[in-house]
């Protein structure tokens, strides 16, 4: 069993979809395929989502209607027959008729929710119509049939195995099975997602409840690069990286790869293998326990971080301390990425500042508190990169002329992370990139 996941730019156009119907009907044995809905259509339905909850109901038939006709365009593109264009043009019809009934009646959370899955459902039934209409042998699995959230909002992977096995298992004859990525059901069986990018984590759930033997992700780039290649110009495709490795550069910015699609992978030892749709052909990325040795394998970062630093005297020889601060953030769900002492302060780091008002408020009864917005996380990623020789002086060189907020190295074997203010970014990925790529 393989795992197939195709991005919203695999699909995104008509010649495209053709194209992934081509690869994975060329691709051997029995294949699970994942699906996003349409590029751009995910923004369109935020977009929407938000005019309606804000009242602005013109504002959102506008787009509704723009949407429409992309989708209108598509189908008589992508079909041959009249027969399968009248079927497409159907399709299309009675999602953007519930569309506009949740928009005309009360839209709350609830029909925002359902209105974002939409663009999954839509693409999926699109593409499973066309391989009726090639005579490929298919079946269209509905996400929501297994795929379910608990209350914190954590997939329920024992749960999601026990009901996918068996539909899995009576399909047996069927080559290809369409599902969808990024929707699920809630723990009160509503409609809800795995947040931006969740189709990733959906192809690794279904990978793991599967036991499958490899769980391939399709996108517009031939695997992770060493580097953000819409920042730097010069950038390798990274051969292999070992779980972890991924794990540190999803986490800290690599979009490629949504950053929690390798825990279920890792939990079972599934090889993921990133690849271009663009470029079949192209080796991408294999992430497995095995990975390849050297000092550094590739570089991150993260935008949209907030520093916060607690100085107190109470902290000198003091026990305890730490603890009341973390809890602080325990109660408020925000998590911290990076965390640096010293005898009387603290300095940590946030990139969710929904309650920052409410954490520093509580922060101030332990000491004076200053808080840096507009910073970033560069993270510096390879195989026990920390206990390098030589590997902190060569990042120090490439960054001598920018100023560094926190470093942060032997928390991981397999990262180093550097705090800055955003507007160096460029400069020092483009640094990193000549100091230890030797790539200019």
């Amino acid at each position: 069993m393989l795992v197939m996941k195709f991005g919203g730019t695999s699909v995104g156009k008509p010649e495209r979809m053709k194209k992934i119907a081509k690869l994975v009907t060329e691709t051997p044995g029995q294949k699970v395929v994942v699906l996003s809905a349409l590029s751009g259509t995910t923004n369109t339905l935020v977009a929407i989502g938000e005019h309606l909850l804000g009242n602005r109901a013109e504002a959102a038939e506008a787009e509704i209607d723009s949407l429409e006709k992309h989708y209108q365009n598509f189908v008589e593109e992508l079909y041959q027959t009249e027969n399968f264009k009248a079927i497409g043009r159907e399709i299309v019809s009675r999602f953007f008729v519930f569309m506009r009934l949740l928009a005309a009646g009360q839209f709350d959370d609830k029909s925002y929710r359902e209105l974002l899955a939409q663009g999954e459902l839509i693409s999926t039934e699109m593409f499973y119509q066309y391989l009726q209409e090639q005579k490929i042998n298919a079946r269209l699995l509905p996400a929501l049939h297994f795929m379910s959230i608990d209350e914190n909002e954590e997939p329920e992977l024992e749960k999601i195995a026990g009901r996918l096995r068996p539909l899995i298992a009576s399909l047996q004859h069927i080559d290809i099975i369409i599902t969808q990525g990024y929707i699920c059901r809630n723990h009160r069986n509503e409609i809800d997602n795995l947040k931006r990018g969740g189709s990733d984590y959906t192809a690794s759930l279904i990978g793991a409840a599967l036991q499958a033997e490899e769980i391939q992700i399709w996108t517009d780039i031939d695997g992770m690069h060493n580097n953000d290649p819409r920042v730097v110009n010069k950038t390798v495709p990274v051969s292999e990286l070992t779980f972890d490795e991924a794990s540190e550069l999803a986490y800290f910015g690599a979009k490629i790869l949504h950053p929690s699609t390798i825990v279920p992978a890792q939990k079972y030892n599934i090889p993921v293998r990133l690849k271009n749709t663009m470029d079949e052909k192209a080796p991408g990325t294999l992430i497995s326990n095995k990975g390849t040795s050297g000092a550094c394998k590739a570089v991150a970062a993260k935008d949209g971080i907030t520093a916060i630093n607690i100085k107190s005297s109470r902290m000198l020889m003091a026990y305890g301390f730490l603890r009341k601060v973390f809890e602080v953030f325990e109660r408020y769900k925000t998590p911290i990425d990076m965390i640096s002492t010293s005898e009387v302060a603290v300095s940590l780091t946030i990139d969710n500042t929904r309650y920052l008002n409410e954490i520093t408020g509580e922060l101030k009864k332990f000491g004076s508190i200053e808080v840096d917005t507009d910073q970033t996380i560069v993270c510096i990623v390879g195989q026990r990169i920390s206990g390098q020789k030589g590997i902190l002086e060569r990042v120090f060189k490439a960054l001598h002329d920018i100023p560094v907020r926190m470093v942060s190295a032997g928390g991981s074997a397999n990262n180093i992370s550097i705090l800055i203010p955003s507007s160096f970014k460029k400069q020092a990925l483009l640094a990193l990139n000549e100091q230890l790529f030797g790539l200019i």
